[in-house]
């Protein structure tokens, strides 16, 4: 008799234990789908991407500034891509002769996201300069010439509006008269200027 009171004890123990581990697992549940419903609507409130390459070189004898803008279409979770414009500006000063030109046009890119950590990439753009191979001759006017760069490198978002990609690009047309030669930073041992660039650039959610 005396072991009735300690088996009552027992089974009332074990069935209180039994329905906290399941009120537990059910608070654990609802806690992932509310997670899950918090960032399915982060990535349906975030359609459109704003992005800015910036490149700036300087020397003692003129230098070269300029940007590029980029209007991305957020597509699930890993592609964007839309239109892009550029402007870019440079300017040569020695022995007293000053001058400067610009450079403008516009294209598309695609970029792939992985991971959140890296990406890879094409941006294709005709753009108005007036090179001619490697004389200026701005007097003639201006012409367009393509390029088509592909690459990838690091991608990261810092928060939800704001990301920053940091690449290396390679020019596949390197067309002669391209602006974006002015921004090589490789060469051969001949002194042949290998068509690799770096591209930084940010974007913001809109």
């Amino acid at each position: 008799m005396k072991a009735i009171p300690f088996i009552l004890f027992l089974l009332t123990f074990s069935t209180f234990h039994s329905f906290s581990q399941v009120e537990e697992e059910e608070d654990t549940e609802l806690y992932i789908q509310d997670e899950e419903d918090q960032n399915e609507k982060v990535e349906l409130d975030h359609n459109y991407e704003l992005g800015v390459d910036v490149f700036f070189n300087a020397g003692t004898f003129g230098g070269t500034a300029g940007a590029g803008l980029k209007f991305g279409f957020v597509k699930g979770e890993n592609w964007l891509f839309g239109p892009s414009v550029r402007y870019q500006k440079s300017w040569y000063k020695n022995l007293g002769l000053q001058s400067s030109w610009s450079f403008y046009g516009g294209g598309a890119f695609v970029h792939y996201r992985m991971y959140n950590y890296f990406y890879l990439g094409g941006e294709f753009e005709f753009l108005s300069t007036p090179f001619n191979q490697t004389a200026l001759t701005l007097n003639l006017g201006k012409r367009w010439v393509p390029t088509f760069l592909v690459g990838g490198g690091f991608s990261r978002a810092f928060g939800p509006n704001f990301r920053m990609n940091a690449g290396i690009m390679y020019d596949i047309i390197n067309h002669p008269n391209s602006p974006f030669r002015q921004g090589y930073f490789m060469r051969k041992e001949n002194g042949t200027l290998i068509p690799l660039m770096y591209r930084i650039t940010f974007f913001i959610s809109i």
